[in-house]
């Protein structure tokens, strides 16, 4: 059964905790952290994003960009200031965006549920992004960017958050991109009383946050060997999550772009297109079902629809994702792994269709697809199924902030 347990957190006070906290280290490169902390010494990005206070251009991976992030983490603890709880609670962390609203579970997942498949995963994780991670997580021993988890649905854990979150806030923000972050500390007794429910849940499903999940595993194989009176309690076990009930999760389609037609024309593309889908000129730019997708070619959107059954075809496969790759993207454009191929970029749902209209009008890309979102249920049954999706599948938001709370250990 899996296990969100309370811990001792870390965390801003209330009037200083729109400072403080800052989108997720890997939704900005360097110049955009940058620009976002330059006149707020107080934001989390200066921990999660060190090199932005150093030399330009200096080697991410380098000694001194962890250093950096440890030194700036003590700096901000002492400024902020960041306090530590005096007794362990779990939290409930509440986004709203526009009229999308979704309140979760923050506490201390473990990492022996991570290892043991009890938190299914759906994605592959670089080892480069691991060893960055955990290296970050080991400088600063303390977990300070949560994952995002998952569950199917209980109505007696929502019947007790309803409660909980009738009480005024520990504090309640909303960022710069209009979205409110609202959190409650949760009593002592009503944080076992929650932690206690989750033992029934039988599985936790990593939403985003694969490679912070691994590093928290990777942590606690470094540290248990180094402790020789290791019991498995110790808060190295544990790693920072917010849980959210399935129910309530936002997915956005995670879209594509291509760079060249692999030596075809728009016709001849157009032409293999048409042996497997149907291709109708549209003013949507959005398909509005699973099995559809919008290609945007020569200034002009058309409604791709499948002729064959992709109801027969296997977990993975019938992805529209997969459809996309299997069918168009490696036979037709050349892009044979999605993963390691520079001839495709990803844009996610966040950025819009008028994204793709202007990559492929500014001619940096030849043609772009507007896809389906994925579901939640075929996440959960892909990883139910111990597989893999394809490299962005998924683009959930709204995103958990950087800094409001912390597990040290």
């Amino acid at each position: 059964m899996a296990k969100i347990m309370p811990f001792h957190g870390l965390v801003p006070t209330p009037e200083k905790a729109k400072e403080v906290a800052a989108v997720p280290y890997d939704v900005v490169n360097s110049e955009e952290a940058a620009a976002l902390a330059a006149s707020n010494p107080l934001s989390f990005l200066h921990v999660s994003r060190p090199e932005i206070d150093m030399e330009p251009g200096i080697d991410l991976h380098d000694d001194s960009v962890y250093a950096k992030a440890a030194e700036n983490f003590k700096k901000l603890c002492e400024i902020a200031p960041l306090e530590l709880d005096t007794e362990e609670h779990l939290y409930i962390y509440r986004l709203i965006m526009g009229e999308h609203v979704q309140t979760g579970i923050l506490g201390a997942a473990s990492a022996d549920d991570y290892c043991n498949n009890i938190i299914k995963k759906h994605e592959k994780t670089r080892q480069d992004k691991e060893d960055d991670r955990t290296r970050h997580v080991m400088t600063l021993r303390s977990h300070t960017g949560p994952t995002f988890l998952t569950y199917k649905d209980s109505s007696e854990i929502d019947a007790l958050v309803a409660e909980l979150t009738a009480a005024a806030p520990t504090f309640d923000l909303t960022a710069a991109d209009g979205i409110q972050h609202t959190l409650w500390r949760v009593d002592t007794k009503n944080s076992k009383k929650l932690s206690a429910m989750f033992e029934a849940i039988p599985y936790l499903y990593i939403a985003d946050g694969h490679h912070r999940s691994a590093a928290a595993a990777r942590t606690q194989a470094e540290c248990a060997p180094k402790n020789p009176n290791h019991t498995g309690n110790e808060d190295y076990n544990y790693f920072l999550s917010v849980t959210f009930p399935a129910s309530q999760l936002k997915i956005l389609p995670y879209n594509r772009a291509v760079k060249n037609l692999n030596g075809l024309t728009a016709e001849q593309l157009k032409e293999k297109i048409s042996e497997k889908y149907t291709i109708t000129p549209t003013d949507n730019a959005s398909p509005q079902k699973s099995g559809e997708f919008c290609m945007y070619l020569e200034g002009k959107w058309s409604l791709v629809q499948a002729k064959f059954d992709i109801s027969k075809l296997g977990v993975i496969e019938c992805l529209d994702v997969s459809t996309l790759q299997d069918n168009i993207l490696a036979p037709m454009l050349g892009i044979g792994d999605p993963r390691t191929s520079t001839g495709i970029d990803f844009i996610g749902g966040i950025r819009g269709t008028k994204e793709l209209e202007r990559v492929v009008d500014d001619g940096s890309h030849a043609v772009a697809f507007s896809m389906f979102e994925t579901t939640i249920k075929q996440l959960m049954d892909i990883a139910d199924a111990d597989a893999i999706m394809p490299p962005k599948s998924t683009w959930f938001e709204p995103k958990l902030r950087d800094g409001l709370v912390c597990h040290n250990f």
